[in-house]
């Protein structure tokens, strides 16, 4: 039953992303069109409740059972930050707390010397309704209309400033949410989605281009980097899956840890040679293969890029000093 319920979600988001969310639509959001419509389209199939419990109007899907949602996603290049959401509206959830109408993303913040909040790059800030953060224990849910917004390097994020009057009203709860390790959750997932869909257009490309009286997919060089991508988008997805493991409130952070870290090692090695096999062609701004690179790099970076999350493993790895190295790998990569 929880198969046929997984495969009904996931089946619907494609159809619905196929229909609603084409290239070109993604490219005017990012330009500035108006997102709203899209978002409630969105919301209105409820795949922003998929988290929540059935008594609560949900799906009562775990995280582990999203990840196919998160991982369209990335493939699609939804310009709404639909992940971010899904985790948001569980953690509100748990506190008991009425998730509000609206997209509501997830950000890194710090207080400011005057009370208020400062964001500097919240995902999806340019086109959610809501940011949801921590600052010392506390959950904020702060609306984006009352932030002073300044633009960030991807189109769709922002830096976002609330007052200390906004900062004040707004609904806040106990919660010791670790906001990096959820956005790296949602961002590792995403990855693996935008490199699925990276990998199979440049080996249409390669089969379609043709050099020298034969498609160039047919030469060696281009198959070995063809063979060393597809590694990398395995890999990358494996990892993934594993962060998406847990409960989606109290992720463990090892785990998200092997997902972004992998998965934002795979976004660099895959965005170079699929523009390396593709040309001049892959960076024009009429090619739509650069919607995804473009994001491959911008989420590689989020929320840590693998540099960081290295770190964190190799930290983890330290404080067992009493148990066989090898242990810890084969927790974090266990199935039950």
């Amino acid at each position: 039953m929880e198969t046929a319920m997984d495969d009904l979600f996931t089946d619907a988001l494609r159809r619905w992303l196929t229909d609603q969310c084409p290239p070109d639509r993604v490219r005017a959001i990012e330009a500035g069109e108006s997102h709203a419509s899209l978002w409630e389209s969105l919301e209105d199939s409820g795949f922003a409740d998929a988290l929540l419990p059935e008594e609560r109007g949900g799906a009562g899907l775990s995280l582990q059972q999203v990840f196919p949602l998160l991982e369209l996603c990335g493939a699609h290049a939804l310009p709404l930050p639909l992940g971010e959401t899904l985790l948001a509206r569980a953690a509100l959830a748990v506190a008991r707390i009425e998730p509000p109408r609206g997209s509501v993303t997830l950000g890194e913040a710090v207080a400011t010397a005057d009370g208020g909040v400062r964001c500097d790059r919240a995902s999806g800030g340019r086109v959610a309704d809501w940011v949801l953060t921590c600052i010392d224990d506390s959950a904020l849910l702060l609306p984006v209309r009352e932030a002073q917004v300044r633009g960030a390097v991807f189109p769709l994020d922002a830096a976002l400033t609330w007052s200390a009057a906004t900062t004040c009203g707004a609904a806040r709860f106990d919660a010791a949410l670790d906001i990096r390790a959820l956005l790296a959750c949602v961002h590792a997932a995403q990855i693996a989605g935008a490199l699925m869909n990276v990998c199979n257009r440049t080996l249409q490309y390669a089969n379609d281009r043709v050099q020298f009286g034969r498609p160039i997919g047919k030469f060696q060089a281009i198959q070995h980097q063809l063979a060393v991508m597809a590694e990398h988008v395995i890999a990358a997805r494996m990892a993934a899956q594993i962060g998406c493991r847990g409960d989606p409130t109290q992720l463990d952070r090892s785990r998200v840890a092997v997902a972004k870290a992998r998965a934002s090692e795979a976004a660099l090695e895959v965005a170079a040679a699929a523009h390396a096999i593709h040309g001049a062609i892959g960076f024009t701004a009429e090619f739509d293969l650069q919607l995804y690179t473009r994001r491959l790099h911008a989420w590689r970076q989020a929320a840590g890029a693998e540099s960081y999350w290295h770190d964190v493993l190799g930290a983890e790895l330290l404080r067992q000093p009493d148990g066989p190295a090898f242990d810890l790998p084969r927790r974090l990569t266990e199935f039950h």
